[in-house]
């Protein structure tokens, strides 16, 4: 299997993709410290010495979300206060002045990041662990299209669950101009969940919640600050969602085996399921997956017909095989 290495200059040429999805998504304080990391390493500084170790690991890795992450929890524990005090989710106020566009909160937050990493090397988190729930928003449709057909309670299984909260996906609202859907006493809430008409008629009894990670995330303190670090730190609406989330998940049992996808797949669909309908889904994870990975996951599903697939996965754009240009559904 060929895996492709990621040099210091793909680094780089990453941490500026990231900056201007940073920008657009309202996070001008993370997209502002990309490009100085980015730059920093092209110029051989303290972020390039730091990321050296990580040089050769493949693109998928996406070292620098865990780069962040790693600098972010510093910060959430406590032991960056110097940090801290730029990032509006350890309680720093983020300049959102226009008139000085930020520059005094990018000013600080370089130096300290800076700072931190002058004092010995960073160790990053093993893989990504993004658990973002309002990617349910596009799953849920199709799990109340499989409901609906089969009329029977859904066995669910993730591959890429992180801390499995989106095996919870039927415990939160949704609601768009259309309907909604889930119980209204919700802590979480979408208020935007779909555009377009979706029927909301199907009864759900979910029979099993079973999901894998190469590393689950614990729902206990250490695990929260894991989930946390991954969330872009101006983006507060998130940290309320994802601890209301996280609330739900510890009280709505759900099993999590620490395994690739390939074998997780190959030992639950060898087991007999009657009275249930087996559901395996996914949000985003395949962007991780290796070609082999993907093959084999395709091959298996392939193999047990009667299992619906709901599917999200990043399409790759023509243009730039190495990017992807948007995400997908797909209900089978």
């Amino acid at each position: 299997m060929k895996i492709v290495e990621t040099s210091l200059a793909q680094i780089v040429e990453a941490f500026r993709f990231q900056a201007g999805w940073c920008e657009k998504l309202e996070s001008p304080l993370y997209a502002a410290l990309m490009e100085r990391i980015a730059g920093d390493v092209e110029a051989g500084g303290v972020c390039a010495r730091a990321l050296e170790p990580y040089a050769g690991e493949p693109r998928r890795a996406l070292t620098l979300l865990r780069f962040m992450a790693a600098l972010h929890r510093r910060a959430l524990t406590g032991s960056l206060p110097d940090l801290a005090r730029c990032y509006p989710s350890c309680g720093g106020v983020a300049d959102t002045d226009q008139a000085s566009g930020g520059a005094a909160d990018t000013d600080q937050a370089w130096t300290a990041i800076q700072a931190a990493l002058s004092n010995g090397p960073i160790e990053l988190p093993r893989t990504v662990q993004t658990n973002e729930v309002t990617r349910s928003c596009a799953l849920v449709p199709g799990f109340l299209e499989i409901a609906k057909r089969t009329r029977l309670p859904l066995r669910l299984l993730e591959i890429g669950c992180s801390a499995g909260l989106n095996l919870r996906w039927d415990r939160f609202r949704y609601e768009a101009s259309g309907g909604a859907w889930g119980d209204p006493a919700s802590p979480v809430v979408f208020p935007n969940a779909w555009d377009g008409d979706i029927a909301l008629d199907a009864h759900i009894e979910v029979a099993e919640r079973r999901g894998c990670d190469l590393a689950p995330v614990e729902l206990d303190e250490n695990g929260r600050l894991t989930l946390l670090s991954f969330v872009w730190p101006e983006l507060k609406d998130r940290f309320v969602r994802l601890d209301r989330a996280i609330d739900i998940a510890r009280q709505v049992p759900a099993t999590l085996d620490a395994c690739d996808a390939v074998t997780f797949l190959e030992q639950r669909l060898a087991e007999p399921a009657p009275g249930v309908a087996t559901v395996l889904f996914h949000s985003i994870v395949w962007l991780y997956l290796s070609n082999e990975s993907q093959q084999r996951i395709e091959a298996i599903a392939e193999r047990v017909p009667d299992i619906a697939l709901v599917t999200q996965r990043p399409v790759k754009d023509p243009a730039r095989p190495d990017r992807y240009k948007e995400i997908i559904v797909a209900t089978r």
